[in-house]
């Protein structure tokens, strides 16, 4: 696992040397073992010291290395026998000795036993179809000497990140934004529609960034660059929904155990000391339960846990511990985590609202500890149907096949727009969102229930910037990608959006930033491209049985995992946010949202601002996660200067 940034001059300007090195520097806490740099010049080996020369070329690569594979000969960049081929890699390739053998069979000869050589060479044989022979996580830069271009490469899911910034003469890339902006010709200049994404989702999803003119490389997909040309971006894998009903239950249950096994085997691949996080869930004790039985030594599992007893799952990890014996660590995080928001604003580069975010920090800090890598359950809600939210669409959609499309459009929604949240009332009567949802359209209702601030969400902001955003509207990703579904059944149609959204820009941005942060290596067995495919032909009812979420995945494991985890209503890796913004984080707030210094109101409005917190802090009202994604975004702008 590393960082890896570049610069590419498309026009022929040389790269100063020192801004690559700066670059770099930035992503140390990626990769603390090493450094490597490379330039496209007939000097091109440097030491500690560093100077511009007029030929130091119009192409330069950096790396900073954690060593997991081959720790004496795996150093980056890398170079092809015939010095043609400079490769930066971040990630892992899970069948590396299977590809290397069949290069080796057609005439490839290797230096190293890493994987990352094994890239250089699958692209000479197969070009940018390269990335269809890989399996695994990553994100490469690989530059052809000869042909002038730069190609580029994001894994199927988007474990691993890549950023570009694009002007037409430059290309410069990193792992992180911070990387790109220690480039000093980066301006930082403010995407206001990504304001407007993060304030609906919580995140800013691809191919945006927060800043104009850098973007991420979207999942699946491909970037080639030629000398005098514009970047050529191309999708090589999508996720296909085909059910197959040729297969009893009892039958699917064994294929998904075999593929998991198979996934969890390949990923143990490591020549550092490796574990696994242990939540308690259903996904993260799946894993610990498959990998125990591959292991000849106790499994070191790592988990989290809260004095307050509604967040705490340490009693359910603990069955799991005693089931299978592990070697087991853990810590309870308590209010002064968040001490750490600074550090998590500089780790993330841009807002992040997802409060997970800090103790997903502190299980990685803590697993680092003990390992260096570390295997997680993340994926089995979007294959298997396992959030809530999954049956309540199921349900919208049926009512919506009961009312006439005027009566839901104007009668049902005059009631929820008159309906009050109601925080207050037993869950049942919490209906302004089912009503709304109602309303609307099948994927509006998803992104409604996926989005915050309510219906009323322009109202957060400031009458200038709502001038700036103008009609534009965060839910039509939603349903660009709910289109982009063929013959999809609804479920299987919004765990569609899901693996292109939440999962990628949210999820698996946490996990990045918040283990890379430690220097910790994360692999995600779930998120294997080759079992999804297999998932992905599971008959949606039986991944959501009724209200019964992920039903084909527990009746699998039911050998393997205790029947009191598996038969537990579903709990989220949440803390006890809304009353630590009542209380330890209350001055916090006040002071990074409403001082005079503040560059929230050029963004938001403050009186509605204003009120949330003082609806929160009356107890009426939980807006815990608006106010904590409000509090990010102030510290980040004034950590980030913009």
């Amino acid at each position: 696992m590393c960082g890896i940034c570049g610069i590419y001059q498309t026009r022929g300007q040389h790269v100063d040397p020192n801004i690559l090195k700066s670059m770099a520097d930035t992503l140390k806490h990626r990769g603390p073992d090493d450094e490597g740099f490379y330039l496209n010049s007939p000097k091109n080996n440097f030491g500690s010291k560093w100077s511009f020369s007029a030929d130091s070329g119009n192409l330069g690569l950096a790396h900073r290395r954690l060593s997991i594979i081959d720790l004496d000969s795996g150093q980056q960049p890398m170079v092809s026998n015939d010095d043609q081929l400079w490769l930066v890699f971040n990630g892992e390739i899970y069948n590396f000795p299977a590809l290397k053998k069949q290069l080796i069979e057609k005439g490839h000869r290797f230096r190293t036993n890493s994987d990352t050589e094994v890239i250089i060479y699958a692209y000479r044989e197969w070009g940018k179809k390269c990335v269809n022979h890989l399996r695994g996580m990553f994100a490469f830069a690989l530059w052809d000497r000869q042909k002038e271009e730069l190609f580029i490469a994001r894994d199927r899911l988007g474990i691993k990140p890549l950023y570009y910034y694009w002007d037409g003469l430059q290309f410069i890339f990193g792992s992180e934004i911070k990387a790109i902006l220690a480039a000093p010709q980066v301006k930082r200049e403010i995407e206001p529609t990504a304001v407007a994404d993060y304030f609906a989702l919580m995140y800013i999803p691809a191919p945006k960034s927060i800043f104009k003119n850098i973007h991420k490389l979207p999942a699946g997909h491909t970037l080639l660059l030629k000398k005098e040309s514009q970047p050529a971006i191309e999708q090589y894998w999508n996720l296909q929904f085909a059910p197959d009903q040729s297969l009893t239950e009892q039958q699917w249950c064994e294929q998904i155990i075999e593929k998991l096994r198979e996934s969890i085997e390949l990923r143990t691949i490591s020549e550092v000391p490796l574990g696994a996080f242990l939540s308690g869930g259903i996904d993260s004790s799946a894993v610990v339960a498959l990998l125990s039985e591959l292991s000849s030594n106790p499994v070191k599992t790592s988990s989290i846990g809260f004095a307050a007893a509604q967040f705490n799952e340490l009693p359910y990890a603990h069955e799991m511990v005693e089931r299978y014996k592990t070697d087991h660590h853990e810590m309870i995080v308590e209010a002064d985590a968040v001490s750490i928001l600074d550090e998590l604003t500089w780790f993330f580069d841009e807002p992040f609202g997802d409060s997970s975010a800090i103790p997903t920090y502190y299980v990685s800090k803590m697993t680092r500890k003990s390992v260096t890598v570390a295997l997680s359950g993340d994926g089995g809600d979007e294959n298997f149907a396992g959030y809530r939210r999954y049956y309540f669409d199921q349900l919208e959609n049926r009512l919506r096949g009961i009312f006439p499309d005027m009566f839901r459009q104007t009668a049902i929604a005059g009631l929820a727009k008159i309906y009050p949240k109601a925080d207050w009332l037993p869950q049942v009567f919490r209906a302004k969102t089912l009503l709304s949802n109602l309303a609307m359209s099948p994927m509006q209702g998803y992104y409604n229930s996926m989005s915050w601030f309510g219906q009323d969400k322009m109202k957060l902001f400031s009458a200038d910037f709502r001038d700036q955003l103008q009609t534009y509207n965060p839910g039509e990703l939603f349903q660009h990608y709910g289109d982009n579904v063929d013959g999809a059944d609804p479920l299987s149609k919004i765990q569609y959006v899901d693996v292109k959204t939440y999962l990628v820009d949210d999820i698996l941005t946490k996990v990045d930033r918040a283990s890379m942060a430690n220097s910790l290596e994360v692999r995600v067995p779930l998120l294997d491209h080759e079992f999804m495919e297999l998932v992905a032909t599971i008959p949606a009812s039986l991944k959501l049985h009724g209200r019964d979420g992920k039903h084909i995945l527990k009746q699998a494991l039911r050998p393997y995992v205790n029947s009191s985890i598996l038969d537990r209503p579903k709990r989220g890796f949440s803390i006890p946010l809304k009353d630590w913004l009542r209380k330890e984080l209350k001055p916090v707030f006040e002071e990074a949202v409403f001082s005079n210094s503040s560059a929230v109101a050029e963004y938001l409005d403050p009186q509605y601002v204003a009120s949330l917190w003082k609806e929160h802090q009356s107890g009426m009202r939980d807006y815990a996660a608006e106010l904590w994604s409000i509090l990010f975004f102030a510290k980040w702008s004034g950590r980030f200067h913009v």
